[in-house]
C-alpha cells in the first residue's frame, strides 16, 4: 500500500473529524440543544450588529461549549466500554467531565450577557 501525502492525510483527517462532529450532533440530546442556542445567539449577533471583539468572544464561547461537550460525551462513551454498571470511580470521572461542560457553560453564558444585556436596554 503506497504511502498517501501530507495533503490527502489532511483531507481524510477533516473527513473523520466532520463524521465525529456529525455523529455526535445527531446522537446526542444536549449536543442538539446546544446547537441550538448556539445557532440562536449567532441570528442574535446578526440582528444586533455585534462588534468584530463581540464576535470574537462569542464563536469562542460556542466553541467551547461545543468542543468540550464532545469530548464529555467522548469520556462518557468511553468509560461505558470500559465499566459496564455503575462504578464509583468511573461514576467520579464522569461527574468531573460533566463538571467541566457546565463550568465552561456558565462562562460562555456570562460572555452572551455581557454582549446582548447593553442590547435590550
Amino acid at each position: 500500500m503506497p504511502k498517501e501525502s501530507f495533503l490527502q492525510n489532511r483531507i481524510r483527517s477533516v473527513g473523520i473529524a466532520l463524521k465525529g462532529a456529525l455523529l455526535l450532533i445527531k446522537t446526542e440530546a444536549s449536543i442538539k440543544i446546544q446547537v441550538f442556542i448556539a445557532l440562536v445567539v449567532t441570528a442574535g449577533g446578526f440582528y444586533f450588529n455585534i462588534s468584530a471583539t463581540e464576535w470574537i468572544f462569542q464563536i469562542f464561547a460556542i466553541s467551547m461549549v461545543l468542543g468540550i461537550e464532545g469530548l464529555n460525551t467522548a469520556v462518557e462513551k468511553l468509560s461505558d466500554f470500559v465499566k459496564p454498571g455503575y462504578d464509583h470511580k468511573i461514576g467520579f470521572i464522569k461527574d468531573i467531565s460533566a463538571g467541566a461542560v457546565m463550568l465552561v457553560s456558565i462562562g460562555a453564558s456570562i460572555i452572551g450577557l455581557i454582549i446582548y444585556i447593553p442590547k435590550f436596554f
